[in-house]
């Protein structure tokens, strides 16, 4: 009688996918802590745009503070494809939102989100405006 194949499942070892924000933004700091929030499985890493993580990025890299940058196996985006890529790393419902959000032409998305970005310190003030919770997620923000 000949045995069952074992077969292993391996885990999963790409790099998790990190968003680069603001960390001078209270927009930027109130999406993170929504990310936080609705990322049950831990997905997402988060890093501030002014840090070492960002900066030690190869080139070409945005150096605009005005955009969320997005890092995942398929390389940088930003702007509106980095809030989508972001969504769709959080996973369930999200992940269809973000496809849903695909359907809207890339330069009308992204002109929305420019227009947001420029006025985003005026409505929403400076980070410190804000604070992120510390329920032991600290493990998840790169410097």
């Amino acid at each position: 009688m000949s045995r069952p194949a074992h077969h292993s499942i391996q885990p999963d070892t790409s790099p998790p996918t990190t968003l680069f924000y603001d960390g001078e933004c209270g927009l930027c700091h109130r999406c993170v802590a929504w990310f936080l929030r609705h990322d049950r499985n831990s997905t997402l890493r988060f890093a501030p745009l002014q840090g070492e993580t960002y900066a030690g990025l190869e080139r070409p890299r945005p150096d605009d503070l005005s955009t969320m940058v997005v890092l995942d196996t398929r390389g940088l985006r930003t702007e509106s494809d980095a809030v989508l890529a972001a969504l769709h790393a959080v996973g369930g419902v999200w992940s269809l939102v973000a496809g849903l959000g695909r359907m809207i032409p890339r330069p009308l998305r992204n002109a929305v989100y420019r227009y947001v970005a420029r006025r985003r310190l005026g409505w929403f003030g400076p980070a410190d405006a804000c604070r992120l919770p510390g329920d032991g997620a600290e493990d998840r923000f790169l410097p």
